[in-house]
């Protein structure tokens, strides 16, 4: 039995809907639907009255419920004291972030920190987006840093969390450039001929913002997926051996852009297709659980006194 599946049920249990918890949980309603199978197999008996709707919870379900609760506070209470011990003595800032901001946005911020705000001692954690959030939720970073878009906010209680704006970031797609440095693949395409389109894995968050672009695009986009992968830095290599056309952030291919080895793939007359994002840094509020340590605390009234730099 996996700790994740108690916070699946728990999630459940409140919503009363398969499909509002998979999107709070940041995963496919497939899965979700898996994940609570799998914790049923485990207990021996339906937890689920799938019978009824709202989904109600069995008498099994209900005791599980109360004992999920109980459980995971307790297993949070230990993480935070065993943290207390590892980091006693020590001023290290823990950052969590998606793996797309750890390659990207976070090396060339640190080093901007470093000129503004003092030398810092930091661990980086790369996670995917639903496990960064999570880490901040279980007390087991100090920040999270993600992106953040209207159409895909971070499902974080505004009375337990507080964020500061640390720049933008725009997600665009790209290809190749041929031997005049043109597009290799130019958008919209043709629905005879699709372009050949390199795609997130489902489920990622970037994958759900490209999706957001191609749907708001003021004419039909003609692609073929033919490959996908849950990274932008995978996107990027396959875009710059000429496989396709991939959404990418800019701060990813800034340098592929300046020589011309990446172009965009949207000429100027096909709008709509740039999305741009915001770069929050997000940490659970002051007395919540623990005094948060001096360097951090330090470094987040810098952040929240001072301006956003751009992506």
């Amino acid at each position: 039995m996996e700790t994740k599946w108690l916070e699946d049920f728990v999630s459940l249990a409140e919503t009363r809907s398969f499909s509002r918890s998979a999107q709070l949980r940041h995963v496919t309603q497939p899965a979700f639907s898996r994940r609570i199978q799998a914790l049923e197999a485990w207990a021996g008996t339906d937890l689920v009255d799938r019978s009824s709707y709202p989904t109600r919870l069995t008498a099994a379900g209900e005791t599980l419920y109360t004992q999920s609760l109980e459980m995971l506070q307790a297993l949070q209470s230990t993480r935070a004291m065993l943290r207390g011990h590892a980091a006693a003595g020590q001023d290290v800032i823990e950052f969590a972030v998606p793996h797309t901001l750890a390659f990207t946005f976070f090396p060339a911020w640190v080093s901007s920190l470093r000129e503004k705000f003092g030398p810092i001692k930091s661990r980086l954690i790369a996670l995917n987006v639903h496990d960064a959030a999570m880490r901040l939720v279980e007390g087991s970073c100090d920040l999270l840093i993600a992106y953040h878009h209207a159409s895909q906010p971070l499902q974080l209680d505004p009375e337990r969390f507080q964020w500061v704006l640390l720049g933008e970031e725009s997600l665009a797609p790209y290809c190749k450039a041929d031997a005049n440095g043109q597009p290799q693949f130019r958008l919209p395409g043709r629905a005879s001929q699709p372009l050949p389109y390199l795609g997130y894995a489902p489920g990622a968050y970037l994958g759900r913002v490209a999706d957001l672009a191609l749907k708001q695009a003021g004419t039909a986009i003609h692609l073929d997926r033919v490959y996908e992968t849950d990274m932008a830095e995978g996107l990027k290599v396959m875009a710059l051996e000429g496989h396709g056309i991939a959404f990418l952030p800019h701060s990813a291919v800034k340098k592929e852009l300046r020589a011309r080895r990446l172009v965009d793939a949207a000429p100027p007359e096909l709008p709509g297709l740039e999305i741009v994002m915001e770069v929050r840094a997000y940490r659970e509020k002051p007395g919540a659980r623990e005094a948060h340590k001096g360097q951090a605390q330090a470094l987040w009234d810098f952040l929240a006194a001072g301006k956003p730099d751009r992506a």
